[in-house]
């Protein structure tokens, strides 16, 4: 593989383009954002509502927990999904893009690099481990929300139950296989599919709150309240279950850029809040009634002539909601590999459309694996839902810490409102935190473990590239000293164009000495190129190339490219024709380093380091195709290190 010389560095500090408009708020935009955004979030009552109550069954508090455990599922959805998503944190955009590594990009940026260095990097590390967490919430979602709704068919034929693990498996495994073609044409299907479901909820919750009209005593915040003071730790186990309510919540940040907040919001209070809170309204309302209907209450609110379509219905809902969260971590990974958190992955557009529909095969096989891990080894979603929410509540604990530094440093926001905005807030999450932190034995550990091996690759690839870089620049030629050298007295000079990628422009690139010492020529015109990720989603053409002039026949440039773009160097260069260069793309050659790295002969890094490095590092995708160079006009020239 090629080395860093053709590898992306961390975001720099670039001139931010204006935020682009939010696209026009329109019906079919908001009927999109219901099948991508709200699918996870959308298929929590199929069993919130169920292991809440089997918690409280289990620590012996009375039948009339219902309404404190409604109540805290409402209050819930309300303080964390309106308040701090929708009110605040999709204000908190970078150019309008959302997600995790949007807003560190976001808090980097208001954080100037002299004085706060420091803090920029504790700022990348959290959102290293934000990330993490969120790839071992992609993994369980699909899991969970599929299994949830085959089980479904054991309300209509109990000799079902033996299939229940087989069945789910061939919908994940088809589900997972689907990707490599794309999935733009299905998922048009999304948005009505999820309408009907929402819809279907609505309604099924509206005719069961009658039931028992005391259910409704749980929109009153004081139940939620007197249910906490009065059980105490108790209640622990019980939050630990209420918080699967709002997984998903999430989505309606790292979304943003594809929909814009307004048809985020327009979905989110005219159908899918209204749609959760009935759901769990009529679900409560039915099992005060009905105490036997505990064992599942969302399915059993259906007549009976209704449950096999429902549970068509609830496996269609979970398949999109299985989709969502791997088209995001598709999304994420593609975001870590620019910020120089990854190596360079292969990605494979799907559409020719939508630039954000992108297949990462390694990604897929990785989450394939991951699930069907997942489904063998609970082979329920009760047993499953113990090590569902340590992911996400840790995600969401960081999301509000850099949702602080946002609102500190960008927007200047003084700390006494600070304080009163987001404490209530971060102090919820804390104490849903802990109480998921009570699962870790019954299979919590698992999304931990997978997200401190997501950390761990990301900080020994990042810790690994910074070493190599030090030990090549100590051992490197500087440029401005080779060019000057070879203006004075040129080798043979070739007509056309070379380009050298570099992760350091200021040092001679190997490439360009190997051509001089093995070819003994020059070419007329010589760019030493660098590319950068941008702490911006995307860079403006006229902010794309930065030049300098070194020698007669030498430039530097630096190419940016924002971290939800894919960088073509190609067509950036060309741009250097507004500076006055001739740039022919048919007259020019890409040299490429190709360095072979071998472990335990330096002593770059410990040796399990090294090793673990170098995997990395010959994993890395060509750059060839990752930069989008014409593969007939790349030349590799071969170079071994120890480390």
């Amino acid at each position: 593989m090629a080395s860093e010389e053709a590898a992306t560095s961390p975001p720099a500090a670039v001139d931010a383009p204006e935020p682009h408009a939010s696209s026009k708020l329109t019906p079919a935009l908001v009927l999109a954002c219901l099948g991508v955004v709200y699918g996870d979030i959308g298929t929590s009552p199929l069993y919130a509502l169920r292991e809440s109550l089997v918690h409280a069954h289990e620590e012996g508090l009375p039948e009339t927990a219902v309404i404190g455990i409604v109540s805290l599922l409402f209050w819930t959805v309300v303080l964390i999904v309106t308040v701090k998503y929708v009110i605040l944190i999709l204000r908190a955009d970078n150019n309008g893009e959302g997600g995790t590594l949007s807003l560190v990009a976001k808090a980097q940026g208001a954080l100037k690099a002299g004085p706060h260095a420091r803090r920029r990097r504790l700022l990348l590390l959290l959102g290293i481990v934000g990330v993490s967490l969120f790839f071992g919430d992609s993994m369980i979602t699909p899991a969970i929300s599929v299994l949830s709704a085959v089980e479904g068919l054991t309300l209509v034929e109990p000799d079902f139950q033996p299939w229940v693990v087989p069945v789910t498996l061939a919908i994940v495994i088809v589900l997972f296989w689907v990707q490599r073609g794309g999935t733009d044409r299905i998922a048009r299907l999304f948005g009505p599919v999820m309408l009907v479901w929402f819809s279907t909820m609505a309604v099924l919750g509206l005719g069961h709150i009658a039931d028992d009209a005391r259910i409704l005593q749980a929109l009153n915040p004081l139940r939620a309240a007197g249910f906490l003071t009065h059980y105490g730790l108790a209640a622990m186990p019980v939050l630990g279950s209420v918080f699967l309510a709002v997984t998903g919540a999430e989505a309606l940040y790292a979304d943003m850029g594809h929909f814009g907040r307004s048809a985020i919001r327009t979905a989110w209070s005219v159908l899918v809040f209204p749609a959760l809170a009935l759901s769990y309204l009529g679900q409560g309302a039915m099992v005060l009634a009905h105490p036997e209907t505990v064992s599942n209450p969302f399915f059993l609110m259906a007549p009976e002539w209704f449950l096999v379509p429902l549970v068509i219905l609830a496996t269609a809902a979970t398949v999109i909601a299985s989709q969502a969260v791997i088209s995001g971590a598709f999304s994420v990974a593609a975001q870590a590999v620019q910020m120089g958190l990854l190596p360079r992955l292969h990605v494979k557009y799907t559409s020719d459309t939508q630039a954000g529909q992108i297949y990462l095969p390694k990604v897929n096989a990785v989450l394939l694996a991951g699930v069907v891990a997942l489904v063998l080894t609970f082979g329920s979603s009760a047993r499953l839902a113990s090590a569902y929410g340590i992911a996400v509540t840790g995600d969401m604990v960081i999301t509000s810490v850099l949702a602080v530094i946002v609102f500190r440093w960008a927007w200047n926001w003084k700390w006494p409102l600070i304080a009163a905005v987001m404490v209530p807030v971060l102090g919820i999450e804390l104490i849903f935190f802990s109480a998921n932190l009570m699962k870790l034995l019954d299979g919590g550990y698992i999304p931990l473990v997978f997200a401190a091996c997501a950390i761990a690759l990301m900080v020994i690839w990042g810790e690994g590239m910074r070493r190599l870089q030090d030990k090549l620049a100590s051992e490197s030629i500087a440029l401005d000293l080779l060019a000057g050298k070879l203006a004075k007295s040129p080798p043979v000079i070739v007509p056309g164009t070379a380009v050298f990628l570099t992760a350091d422009p200021m040092v001679a690139p190997p490439a360009l000495l190997h051509n001089l010492k093995h070819n003994r020529v020059l070419h007329e015109r010589n760019f030493i190129v660098k590319v950068e990720s941008a702490t911006t989603p995307r860079v403006p053409d006229d902010a794309r190339l930065r030049l300098e002039a070194i020698a007669p026949g030498f430039w530097r440039a630096w190419l940016s490219f924002g971290y939800m773009e894919q960088p073509n160097v190609p067509r950036a260069l060309a741009s250097a024709k507004r500076e006055g260069l001739k740039f022919d793309i048919m007259s020019t050659s890409f040299f490429l380093n190709r360095r072979t790295l071998r472990s335990g002969k330096g002593t770059l890094m410990p040796h399990w380091m090294s090793r673990i490095f170098v995997r990395l590092y010959r994993s890395a995708a060509e750059p060839t195709n990752y930069y989008r160079l014409p593969s007939n006009r790349v030349v590799e020239l071969g170079q071994q290190k120890n480390i």
